[in-house]
């Protein structure tokens, strides 16, 4: 059976290889039509090279940029509105047109929570998905944006609480960390076979590796550290049915 088509949903470059990487370069190489929507960032910046050298890695196409400044990075998009004070209709309308230009089965974006970290932006970044992924169904809005589109299932990146111990061990003991209970966990998806391909896109953004962020901690620990704390990927399940007897999309 044909693997489902995906569109990702992200707040920063990096975001889609960290928290999705394996499942985008897994239904790639099945055959499945992937793309990635980048909310902060705007093009012609300083890491979106990198996010595009990612995206052909995981063989999720060009990068497409809301174009929305980073909370804490001003020049991430000069003269620009950061994404978490962006007028929210304008921010769901951007993200609806490259919906229903995808036509994706699935779209997947951070949790409520923002993912680990918690970051503003992933924040935002779901909230914007939850309501643009509803409404890319329903043609009287936003009706510039292009025919509807009614994507089946969302997931959302997330982490078990069970996956947290192991993790604390390269990520700072003193900042919160943010995961779920084991029991809201949908879809456990082990992407070893596509560990070299996780890797490599997350390492592509050179700027977070040479600046000690997560990639940069990622770019220190050996291969078998790697695959033990980062060959896994967990997403919650949201389903989007636009009928009853409408079936869902798994991710697998």
């Amino acid at each position: 059976m044909p693997l489902p088509s995906l569109l990702a949903v992200f707040a920063h470059p990096d975001d889609e290889s960290l928290s999705a990487g394996g499942v985008l370069a897994r239904h790639a190489a099945a055959g499945a039509r992937t793309a990635v929507v980048t909310a902060t960032w705007a093009e012609g910046t300083s890491r979106t090279a990198e996010l595009a050298e990612a995206l052909t890695i995981l063989g999720a196409g060009r990068p497409r940029m809301l174009g929305y400044a980073d909370a804490k990075v001003p020049q991430s998009a000069p003269g620009r509105l950061r994404l978490c004070d962006a007028p929210l209709d304008e921010a769901v309308g951007r993200l609806v047109g490259h919906v229903r230009e995808v036509r994706p089965d699935i779209v997947i974006t951070h949790d409520a929570y923002g993912g680990l970290p918690g970051h503003p932006d992933h924040v935002h970044t779901h909230r914007v998905t939850m309501l643009a992924v509803q409404a890319a169904g329903l043609g009287k809005l936003y009706p510039q944006a292009g025919d509807p589109w009614q994507p089946r299932t969302l997931y959302l990146a997330t982490h078990p609480h069970s996956a947290v111990p192991a993790l604390r061990d390269v990520i700072d003991a003193r900042k919160a960390v943010y995961s779920v209970p084991d029991e809201l966990i949908a879809a456990t998806v082990d992407i070893r076979p596509w560990m070299e391909q996780k890797i490599a896109a997350v390492l592509a953004h050179r700027s977070e590796v040479e600046r000690g962020a997560l990639p940069g901690v990622i770019a220190g620990l050996s291969s078998d550290a790697r695959e033990r704390l980062f060959g896994t990927e967990w997403y919650i399940r949201h389903s989007l049915f636009t009928t009853p007897a409408a079936a869902q999309a798994e991710l697998r």
